[in-house]
Order: C-alpha cells, then structure tokens, then sequence
C-alpha cells in the first residue's frame, strides 16, 4: 500500500490515479496515527512553502514524519512543494523552517535568461528535460528505466540546493539557471517536477515506487 499524505494542498486525487494506473494499491492519509502506521509513502503539494509548513504542523504531522522517515526509514517521495518541504529552509516570504529531512535550502529563481539575455518567465511552467549530473546513471532509484534528457512537467518559482550534493539525482535547466530537479538519499527520493503529469515517463515513476521494499 501506498499512502498518499493529504494536508490540504496537494493534488491528492490526481497521484492516485495515476498509482491505480502503475497498479499500485494506494490511499489518502491525514492524521498522525496513519502516518505512524504507513510503510511507504507520497509527500505531494502545490502552492507556497510556508502556507504548506503551517498546515503539516496544524495537522499535528511534522514529528510523525520525520520520525517514519529518519528513525523508521520507510520509502517516501516528495512531489513539488513536497520535495521543498523535505529541506531545512526555505527563502521563500523570509527565511522559514523546512521538515529538516533533508539539509539544505529552497531558492527562488533569479532572473534567468536565454542564450539571447532575454529574461525568463518565473514560474519556470511546462515540459523540461531531466538530465543526469554524473556517470552512475539512475539504477536503483525511482528514474530507473528513464532515458537521460527525457521531459518532464514542471510548475514552479523555487527550487532546492541540498548542502550534499551527492544527493543530486538529476538536474534541469529554466535558461541559464541549472537547478535540481530530483533528489535521492537512502530511502528519501525527491521531485521537483509532476511524475502524474508526465505521461508514460512518469508512470514508471511510480512504478518503481511499487516495487520498492
């Protein structure tokens, strides 16, 4: 089973689809007490972070959370605004507290630019590709079976800059700003871009999250 968290703002319904579509048994959690009970997970979301930092905590839900993913270390995948909520802070509205499960921070893009100078639009929005950032390719990690450079869908102003940057699994382009655009540490993988909103690509996503142990 995979246990997808709702804490008012994710697309919820959508990841589900998709995980019955990749064959995935898979659910909608929101209390404490099924968190501590689930032994994979998504962490989705969409909108700011401080907005989505101040429904985990109302919910009760950051210490379950770190708890199952630190101490327990059960699979989790972070969608969105849920791979920033992953990291230690965020620059987003000042300088605001992340879950710490990942150290790091979140950043906005700052005015990235063509190869012409000509000034992007931020939100980066739309397909991109995803490219790897070092020879050991994607074996053994949720981008298994994905070719390098293939596109994904993307809808977002900021993004991560783990300390390490070992846990780096792909990175992506918005002009001339190079960013991370998945993340993968142990049992934690991470991404910026919308795995459901990525076709076939991004089934497989979710296909390899299923057979995870």
């Amino acid at each position: 089973m995979i246990d997808v968290l709702d804490y008012g703002l994710g697309n919820i319904k959508s990841i589900i689809r998709m995980l019955q579509k990749a064959g995935a048994p898979a659910k909608s959690i929101s209390t404490p007490d099924e968190v501590h009970r689930s032994t994979k997970m998504i962490l989705p979301g969409v909108g700011h972070f401080d907005s989505g930092m101040a429904h985990i905590k109302k919910c009760g839900l950051q210490a379950p959370l770190r708890i199952k993913v630190m101490e327990e270390k059960i699979p989790i995948l972070g969608i969105c605004l849920g791979m920033q909520l992953l990291m230690s802070e965020s620059s987003e509205f000042g300088c605001q507290e992340g879950l710490g499960i990942i150290k790091g921070r979140v950043i906005k893009f700052d005015n990235p630019t063509d190869d012409d100078g000509k000034t992007l639009k931020v939100p980066h929005i739309g397909w991109n590709r995803v490219c790897k950032p070092h020879d050991e390719g994607w074996a053994d990690t949720l981008l298994k079976g994905l070719d390098n450079n293939e596109f994904m869908y993307f809808i977002h102003s900021f993004y991560v800059k783990p300390d390490d940057p070992d846990v780096v699994l792909s990175v992506s382009r918005h002009g001339n700003a190079e960013f991370c655009s998945s993340l993968h540490s142990k049992n934690i993988f991470a991404c910026q871009f919308h795995p459901e909103r990525s076709g076939k690509e991004g089934l497989k996503i979710y296909r390899n999250l299923l057979k995870m142990i």
